[in-house]
């Protein structure tokens, strides 16, 4: 606890408390609140998940046993599990998804030239995913989503440098991914990678090109196209053709009536082959497949 103690109470000194407390007022968030008020809750919450907490119970009981202590963290309390369910119950959730984009605005410059992301490439990058978390729908059973599961989804989109979640939002477990790509903010000029469920030709022509920004993800396996160009490759890298393509089928060609850019790449350790797609011409053919990789 000693050293839990000292690096928690290092990462709580660095929260902006001003930018905080205009989260908590924009939304009313301590009226009628008398002693546990939403920073106190935020603190708690970082401390269980910090400390591995994983029920109300476990959060209570941890915190009981390190009472002394907690003052030097910034907690005034132990608390009850009970208020705080009711807090994670009905405190808006909007002060903290707000918070949260404040922090993850002061953390994004300190990512700009991390070492960790390979490509030497100007441009931002995200890569966009969702995963299902499942549910108990006993104790859930709001979250339906087959007839003895239930889950929901949570959709993200990372900054790749620094794998950082610029945008994460919550739905039900049926909720198709491409639809979500509906609710992003799309960045003139940077790249978004995803995976083939996202290959909706419309909201790629409308969405991502249509803003001027770019996509790379896999083309489908009955995807419809003839070829009108091509370049050369070094098939020594892995990269078999670079293709410039046009969509031929009844729908596809309408929606997105632009040519498209095919990269077909075979992975030498797995001898798996990959057909990328993407609106970039500018990048070379093996960047295209390693945007990928990082995704």
């Amino acid at each position: 606890m000693n050293s839990g103690k000292t690096v928690f109470a290092q990462l709580m000194s660095v929260i902006p408390e001003y930018e905080f407390d205009k989260c908590v007022s924009k939304y009313n968030g301590n009226h009628r609140v008398r002693n546990f008020t939403c920073r106190d809750h935020f603190y708690v919450m970082c401390f269980a998940q910090l400390t591995k907490r994983d029920s109300h119970r476990d959060i209570e009981n941890y915190l009981k046993a390190v009472s002394s202590k907690l003052y030097h963290c910034g907690i005034r309390h132990a608390v009850p599990r009970n208020p705080l369910a009711k807090a994670n119950e009905l405190r808006n959730w909007r002060i903290y998804a707000d918070f949260a984009g404040v922090l993850v605005n002061i953390a994004r410059p300190l990512y700009q030239d991390d070492k960790n992301f390979r490509l030497d490439i100007d441009n931002l990058v995200y890569a966009f995913d969702s995963s299902t978390i499942s549910l108990c729908l006993k104790l859930c059973p709001w979250a339906t989503f087959r007839d003895t599961k239930g889950g929901i989804k949570m959709h993200t989109l990372l900054d790749l440098r620094g794998n950082l979640p610029v945008f994460v939002r919550l739905t039900e477990a049926s909720v198709h991914d491409v639809n979500i790509l509906d609710q992003l903010y799309i960045e003139p000029a940077a790249i978004y990678v995803v995976d083939k469920a996202y290959v909706d030709f419309f909201r790629l022509f409308n969405r991502i090109y249509g803003q001027k920004a770019f996509f790379v993800t896999v083309a489908k396996d009955n995807m419809q196209f003839e070829i009108v160009g091509s370049e050369p490759t070094d098939i020594q890298s892995g990269v078999i053709s670079d293709e410039m393509i046009q969509l031929t089928g009844p729908k596809s060609s309408r929606h997105y009536p632009e040519h498209l850019r095919m990269v077909t790449y075979e992975d030498f350790a797995t001898n798996e082959v990959y057909r990328f797609i993407t609106n970039n011409t500018v990048l070379y053919p093996l960047t295209i497949s390693e945007l990928y990789r990082e995704h």
